[in-house]
């Protein structure tokens, strides 16, 4: 990493004008992927970035070094991809792995987009999607339920999330609030991962 030229304006003279927070050959290095597909339970979703080598390495510094500034990475794009009037879902980590890691990266990255957002799901194991084959995934039972007291309306509801592998994780969310009553379930996230 490089340090970033800033050039001065009178933008920044007033304090109006943003810090950027990747250097042009940084940015570069991330691949834009928009990848969008419609489904059955999860209607539809949209994917920003590849999971490629730059991603690996920034999601492993963000998520597991904890280095909760690099929500601000991809702030703009993540904003930019919904509309005003959503309502937003973050997947949620179970309480356990949320004390241990100190922090809920989807909800921070959402914080840094500046998107409202509702908790509407609760994760009910401690399992690490990461860690699991292809087949454990998709054989895995239902991952969440609702936070009691939670009122699910006949709505269009778009869930978050970091990366978007086999869609398990996604499509158990969708399955949970379709059934307490949501009229449509959509989807983004930040990474599409393609396994082979």
């Amino acid at each position: 990493m490089k340090p970033i030229k800033e050039i001065a304006s009178w933008q920044s003279f007033f304090g109006l004008e943003k810090k950027k927070t990747l250097c042009e050959d940084c940015s570069k290095r991330f691949v834009r992927a928009d990848i969008k597909e419609e489904g059955d339970v999860l209607d539809s979703v949209h994917s920003l970035y590849e999971y490629d080598d730059a991603m690996r390495d920034w999601l492993h510094q963000y998520k597991f070094l904890q280095d909760v500034a690099l929500a601000q990475v991809f702030a703009d794009e993540l904003r930019r991809s919904f509309s005003n009037n959503e309502t937003i879902v973050p997947i949620p980590m179970h309480p356990e792995r949320a004390r241990l890691r100190t922090f809920s990266h989807v909800e921070t990255l959402l914080d840094e987009a500046k998107r409202p957002y509702i908790q509407l799901l609760e994760k009910t194991n401690t399992g690490v999607m990461g860690e699991k084959s292809k087949q454990e995934r998709l054989e895995m039972e239902n991952l969440f339920e609702l936070v009691p007291g939670a009122v699910v309306h006949p709505i269009t509801y778009r869930l978050v999330d970091d990366i978007y592998t086999t869609g398990t994780t996604l499509r158990h969310a969708a399955t949970v609030l379709k059934q307490a009553g949501a009229a449509r379930v959509e989807a983004v996230t930040l990474i599409r991962s393609i396994q082979k």
